[in-house]
C-alpha cells in the first residue's frame, strides 16, 4: 500500500509504519538504511551500475536525495554497502551465539543448501552484476573483493575457529580451512546451477562435499 495516500501532508522521510496505537513511528537510521539497500539492490540489477542513479533510488524509497546522501555519500557507496549485505545471501554469517546444531548441519544452513529458486534468482543476478562491474570498473574491483569474498572468507574462518574450540573439529589454520570449505561449497554453487538439472541435484552435491569436510576435519 502507498503510504502517501494514506498519509497526505508528511513528507517522504517521515516514512511511517503504525505499530498499534498512538503516534506513527518514524523509521531508525538503521531501519532506513536497510530499506535503502534493499531496493538499491534491485535497482542495480534491473538498471546495472551505469544506469542506476540516486535520483531513482530516493524515488523508489519515497526518500529526499538529501536522506539519501547523509546515509550513503555517493553512488559507490551505496554500491559498496549492498555488496556487504548481500553477503547475507552467499553465507549466513554470523551465526547466533546461542546456536548449538550438528557439525553438517549448521554448514548446510551457512551455505543455504536449501536456497528457494526466487532467492537464488535474486542472487544469481546481483552476482552477475558485481562480476561485470569488476571487470568495467578496474577501481572498485579490490572494494568489491574486500567487501564480498574476503569478509566472507574471515566470517567463516572465525566460525570454524569457534568450532575448534569446542572440540567439534580440528584444522591447523581455520582460514585455510575456510578457504577450503568454500572452494567445495561455491565451486557446486555458482553464478547458476553449473549444469545441475535442478536445485535438489545441486543440494546433495553441496551435503556430499559438506560430509567428506567434516569427516576430514572430525577430531581422533
Amino acid at each position: 500500500m502507498d503510504d502517501s495516500s494514506s498519509e497526505q501532508g508528511r513528507t517522504p522521510d517521515d516514512v511511517t509504519t503504525k505499530r498499534g496505537r498512538g503516534r506513527p513511528k518514524s523509521l531508525s537510521d538503521n531501519d532506513r538504511r536497510q530499506m535503502i539497500i534493499d531496493t538499491a539492490r534491485r535497482t542495480f540489477t534491473e538498471l546495472g551500475l551505469a544506469g542506476t542513479t540516486t535520483d531513482i533510488v530516493a524515488s523508489r524509497c519515497r526518500i529526499s536525495k538529501q536522506t539519501l546522501y547523509r546515509l550513503f555519500p555517493s553512488k559507490v557507496d551505496l554500491f559498496v554497502a549492498v555488496v556487504a549485505s548481500h553477503r547475507q545471501m552467499m553465507l549466513r554469517l554470523p551465526r547466533p551465539d546461542n546456536e548449538d546444531l550438528p557439525l553438517a548441519e549448521a554448514i548446510g544452513r551457512i551455505f543455504m543448501i536449501d536456497i528457494d529458486e526466487d532467492t537464488e534468482r535474486e542472487r544469481e543476478a546481483f552476482i552477475h552484476i558485481v562480476i561485470r562491474q569488476s571487470h568495467q570498473v578496474p577501481d572498485l574491483a579490490e572494494v568489491l573483493f574486500r567487501e564480498g569474498p574476503e569478509t566472507s572468507r574471515r566470517q567463516l574462518a572465525e566460525w570454524l575457529e569457534k568450532q575448534m574450540a569446542a572440540g567439534k573439529l580440528v584444522l591447523s589454520d581455520p582460514l585455510f580451512g575456510a578457504r577450503i570449505l568454500m572452494d567445495m561449497l561455491f565451486g557446486g554453487v555458482g553464478p547458476g546451477p553449473r549444469g545441475w538439472p535442478d536445485l535438489a541435484a545441486r543440494k546433495r552435491h553441496m551435503e556430499q562435499a559438506i560430509a567428506l569436510f567434516v569427516r576430514g576435519t572430525r577430531p581422533d
